[in-house]
Formats: C-alpha cells, sequence, structure tokens
C-alpha cells in the first residue's frame, strides 16, 4: 500500500480487506484524478462497479466479501450461507455471497451483482449484528434464515444442531429470536426441536429416534448426551436409561465418521466393564421410516424390558410390533 495515499484512505484499505469505493477514496483525501491514476498504474484495479482493490495480486476471501458490501451499499449485510461461513456454520465458503440489504433498497444500487445472491429484509437494523465486521447477521438471525432456505426440515434441524454444538449460541436465544418473526417455516416443530436440542439432542438421527421410537412408544425418557469420566477423558452417551444402566448410542456418517468408530467401540467396553452399562447402537436403516421405527422401537422396549421394569406400548400405526 503507498505510504502516498491520506492516512484516512490508508485505515480503510486496512479495514476493508484491500477494497474501497471511489466515493471513499474522495472522501478520504484522494481526488478522482489520483484514483485514477492508481488504475492507470496497476496499482489499484475494478472488482466492482465503483468499487476497487488497493492492490494487484490475489483477491483474499476477505477482499470478495468486502467488495460485495460495498458495491450494494452502507447498508448490505452478509446473510445466510456467508454469515454461516463466517461463523465457522459452514465448513467451506458459499459459492455464492449472500447479503441482505432493507426492504426500500434501490435496486439501482443493489440490484445484480455477479455472484452475489440478494435478500431483503424490513428488520435489518434489528437483525444484524451491532460490531463485528465485515457487517453481518446476528448467529441466531442467521440459523432462522438458513431454516427458511432450508431443503427438509432434516435440514434445517442439522442447522440448530451445529449452531448450538458448536456453542455458538443456545436454543433459549434461537426460540427468543425466532419469537419476534412473523413467519417461520415449520414453526410448531422448530420450537419442539428446540426444546429437544435443548434437552442434548443434537443430531437429526438422535432427533428421530427421539419423536419417532421413544416418545410415541411410551418408552422412557432417557438423558441426553450424559458425560462420563473415563481413563482417557471424558465420554458422552447419547441416550442414558439410568434406571436400567443401557445406553442406546445413535450412529450416523456425519455424527461417528469411519475413522472415529474405533473410539465407539472402545467407549462400549468401557462403559460394560467400569460402568455396568450395556450399549446398543442404532442406524440411520432404523430409522429410515415410521415401520422401522416401530421395529426398532419394539427392540428397544424388549431388550429394557429385560433389564428392568416392563416398558413401552404399541403406537398409532396400524400393526406397530411394540408389546
Amino acid at each position: 500500500m503507498s505510504k502516498e495515499l491520506p492516512r484516512e484512505c490508508r485505515r480503510l484499505i486496512v479495514r476493508q480487506g484491500g477494497v474501497l469505493t471511489i466515493g471513499q477514496a474522495v472522501e478520504a483525501g484522494m481526488t478522482v484524478e489520483s484514483v485514477r491514476n492508481q488504475i492507470r498504474a496497476g496499482r489499484w484495479r475494478a472488482i466492482h462497479r465503483g468499487v476497487y482493490t488497493a492492490f494487484n495480486g490475489t483477491v483474499t476471501r476477505r477482499a470478495e466479501l468486502w467488495s460485495a458490501l460495498l458495491r450494494a451499499g452502507s447498508d448490505a449485510v452478509l446473510s445466510h450461507q456467508t454469515a454461516a461461513e463466517l461463523y465457522g456454520l459452514r465448513n467451506e465458503p458459499s459459492r455464492l455471497i449472500h447479503l441482505t440489504v432493507p426492504h426500500g433498497c434501490n435496486p439501482e444500487r443493489c440490484g445484480r451483482i455477479p455472484g452475489v445472491v440478494i435478500h431483503r429484509s424490513r428488520s435489518l437494523a434489528r437483525t444484524r449484528h451491532p460490531v463485528l465486521t465485515p457487517p453481518r447477521t446476528r448467529v441466531e438471525e442467521t440459523v432462522l434464515d438458513l431454516i427458511e432456505s432450508a431443503r427438509d426440515f432434516d435440514e434445517a434441524y442439522a442447522w440448530i444442531c451445529r449452531a448450538i454444538g458448536r456453542r455458538l449460541t443456545t436454543a433459549d436465544r434461537i426460540l427468543a429470536v425466532s419469537r419476534a418473526r412473523r413467519r417461520i417455516r415449520w414453526r410448531h416443530d422448530i420450537e419442539l426441536a428446540l426444546g429437544h436440542a435443548k434437552g442434548g439432542a443434537l443430531s437429526r438421527l438422535e432427533l428421530r429416534y427421539l419423536r419417532g421410537v421413544e416418545g410415541p412408544h411410551g418408552l422412557p425418557t432417557a438423558k441426553r448426551q450424559v458425560r462420563i469420566r473415563q481413563a482417557t477423558g471424558n465420554r458422552y452417551l447419547d441416550n442414558l436409561y439410568e434406571e436400567y444402566r443401557a445406553c442406546v448410542e445413535i450412529d450416523g456418517t456425519a455424527a461417528h465418521p469411519e475413522d472415529e468408530q474405533w473410539q465407539d467401540k472402545n467407549r462400549d467396553r468401557w462403559n460394560s466393564v467400569h460402568e455396568k452399562i450395556e450399549t446398543i447402537r442404532i442406524g440411520l436403516p432404523d430409522l429410515l421410516n415410521q415401520q422401522r421405527q416401530c421395529e426398532t422401537a419394539a427392540d428397544v422396549a424388549r431388550w429394557l424390558s429385560g433389564r428392568g421394569p416392563a416398558t413401552g406400548h404399541p403406537c398409532a400405526n396400524p400393526g406397530c410390533p411394540v408389546p
């Protein structure tokens, strides 16, 4: 960065990932002609209309995000998948940059921008984060935006699980923010799921087990994500039926990658030998549909009844095999 630039201009360039608008440059003490000189000399280059990188090397992700924001206007914020990227809700950058702008934003200013998806909001002043840069929606608002654009309820619940599991927010905070919105997809199910997540059901498969196996078939209510101390450190049990000294572990490729399965087996052995807790494992095939959920419930009910008081009853599904 040239030291000949005005101090305020240099400050903006550092703060905004090496990017600024021609209007900002002029307000910071440059002239339009001096900006043109930087461009002619190859030190600056246009990245969007009226937005320039104050360097000529590879454009960083931070510079991409700032350039989209500056092109859309001072009220724009990063949102949806792009805000999720910044919070660590996504493990990779979003292919398109998602921005939210005020509902009445001038289409000429924030219309079509290459590589950018524009969302509009009437409540942006409430939903934007007050201090973080680049500007973005609050993490709870981001989760709710992702729920709105989810393909199905499983994907929506996965965003909740990820946000809570990565300690970015809590079920109570998401619930409180959701009540400020007039419309939310699957509102009743989302509020119910937030209650389950608060209780420790932090995966889509665990939610399917709770809502498709345990609840409808009168099985005891397990304690979720119970911490136990082992010689190698703390471990967490998915569903502990304390009275029965029994544990149901939910296996899924997302929650239990292949290279971690040896840890699961070691944990089961420790539970059996040291804690006197018997473990069974349930996977996606056991939870795919209502019939399989009923068959799984029958197996769990017989297993638990063999270790303590008899439990379980048929659900509303005709021919449910639970005794």
